[in-house]
């Protein structure tokens, strides 16, 4: 029993981490390289910080966090990025990101979800359960942003769920 709420854990985060990722591909081929990194004043993030960002926190709990590999993330680069990428070279590398991180969690022995590791320097350590779980509602949270600001930016709805007649 607790291997299969083990898996349907690993299996979920995993698709709905493949969610995000469309949903992001999605807002960044409606939105031009301007819109995407607009900001409306040094308060806000624009859609391609949040990006570098999720990369960064993906990479930094999942690949090294939960897969061991080396902690290469450098957080303050992620918001200090003011233009250079397009829509569809931040799209591949979230994409890219995402199926990174599917590979290491959709491979994880369930008795590993129990683990203790310590993703962030100078942060308590976590289960690789909270870890998992860190990221996939992280990048929920701001896909969410992403979507709400595409929608304010290109005035219409995505119908990104079941499409509502107009």
């Amino acid at each position: 029993m607790e291997n299969e709420i083990a898996r349907l854990f690993l299996d979920f985060s995993c698709r709905r981490l493949d969610m995000v990722a469309t949903n992001m591909k999605i807002c960044l081929g409606k939105l031009t390289d301007e819109q995407i990194w607009a900001r409306g004043g040094a308060h806000e993030n624009a859609v391609g910080n949040i990006v570098l960002h999720l990369c960064g926190n993906i990479r930094q709990w999942v690949m090294h966090g939960v897969g061991g590999t080396k902690d290469v993330r450098v957080r303050e680069a992620e918001f200090s990025v003011d233009g250079g990428l397009g829509g569809t070279a931040l799209a591949e590398m979230f994409a890219s990101t995402v199926a990174d991180a599917r590979a290491v969690i959709s491979t994880l022995p369930p008795e590993r979800l129990t683990e203790r590791t310590s993703p962030q320097p100078g942060r308590p350590e976590v289960s690789v359960l909270e870890a998992i779980y860190q990221v996939v509602a992280h990048a929920h949270e701001h896909v969410g942003q992403v979507i709400l600001v595409t929608k304010q930016m290109i005035a219409t709805d995505l119908d990104l769920t079941v499409p509502r007649p107009r």
